[in-house]
């Protein structure tokens, strides 16, 4: 089934999907068993070719709040603005294909929009390794020096904040905010949450909301990944500038100051001390923590590839702002 508008019910849920063969059964199981059943599924496709749309479809045969709609641009937020308008959900919960989600991640969504006054609710982002490289990954990304004071990385934190991992709006917020921002193929969560927070309304996050984020399994695609963070992040912060926050500029100015360092070291030697201490940091957070010896040494190389790679998307995307 597409193009499909549900009838009103209590939960509308949404989420992109693209070639998720290996993780659909998994995803769609859970949103059949978990409570409550007052709930609608949109999944919305990206033009999926590896049996995606045939185990969808299966699962449609058996239930009829599942819709499958069709997202020619890709992308996540044309996903996204594709199913909003469609659900007819009190409350909105985006899911993501590769996340695992506790049983009662909707009852315990639905109990923090009861219990606190929020227009925006979701939990912590918990990285859930399955390899040395990944573990090094999930230890890196929720440490101070790893990610700055992101409050949503940090499994225990609760409060009102800035920003959440996936997230639940009230339905309403998107006719008084606006829908998701589609010059930004990246960060459009951020962007959204900023421009909420903008408007006046509150995000909560609560830790009792559990899912489990898979990192990436290399240098290579966790490169990739923190360097697209850092080239949309600009944008994002040119749109909404009130959100600036200096943890947002430390990498560019580590890599400009890692760019820089043959000339200053032409004027003295003791432009090294920031890379000295950098590297004391860094050696200090990959080694002084409960991680296995092989997760250890590759925490070692994660801190800069988080850092450099974010660092230099960001100092692109400034330059791509300066030519419009």
């Amino acid at each position: 089934m597409s193009e499909v508008i549900s009838k009103s019910c209590l939960l509308s849920v949404v989420c992109p999907v693209y070639n998720e063969a290996d993780h659909i059964e998994a995803l769609l199981r859970f949103f059949i068993q978990a409570k409550p059943d007052d709930k609608e599924l949109f999944l919305i496709d990206g033009g999926s070719t590896d049996g995606t749309l045939e185990i969808i479809a299966n699962w449609q045969k058996q239930h009829d709040n599942i819709y499958l709609l069709h997202n020619e641009r890709q992308y996540v937020p044309f996903a996204l603005n594709k199913a909003i308008p469609r659900c007819r959900g009190k409350y909105i919960v985006r899911l993501d294909a590769h996340t695992k989600y506790a049983d009662d991640y909707f009852l315990q969504v639905l109990n923090t929009f009861d219990k606190i006054e929020a227009d925006i609710v979701g939990g912590p982002m918990r990285p859930k390794g399955h390899e040395p490289f990944q573990e090094a990954v999930c230890y890196a990304t929720t440490t101070v020096f790893g990610i700055g004071n992101s409050a949503f990385h940090f499994p225990g934190y609760e409060g009102f904040v800035d920003s959440v991992y996936l997230g639940a709006w009230k339905r309403e917020l998107f006719d008084e905010v606006g829908m998701f921002d589609e010059e930004l193929i990246r960060n459009q969560d951020d962007e959204f949450h900023y421009r909420a927070r903008a408007y006046g309304k509150k995000i909560y996050l609560n830790p009792d909301i559990y899912s489990f984020y898979t990192p990436r399994k290399s240098f290579r695609s966790l490169f990739i990944q923190y360097f697209q963070y850092g080239f949309y992040k600009p944008l994002v912060l040119r749109k909404v500038h009130t959100e600036m926050k200096i943890r947002h500029f430390v990498p560019v100015a580590f890599v400009l100051y890692l760019l820089s360092l043959p000339i200053w070291l032409l004027l003295s030697v003791f432009f090294l001390l920031p890379l000295v201490l950098y590297c004391l940091l860094v050696f200090y957070y990959a080694f002084f923590n409960e991680l296995k010896w092989s997760e250890k040494r590759y925490a070692l190389l994660v801190y800069p590839t988080l850092h450099i790679a974010y660092g230099i998307g960001f100092l692109l995307g400034l330059s791509q702002l300066w030519k419009k």
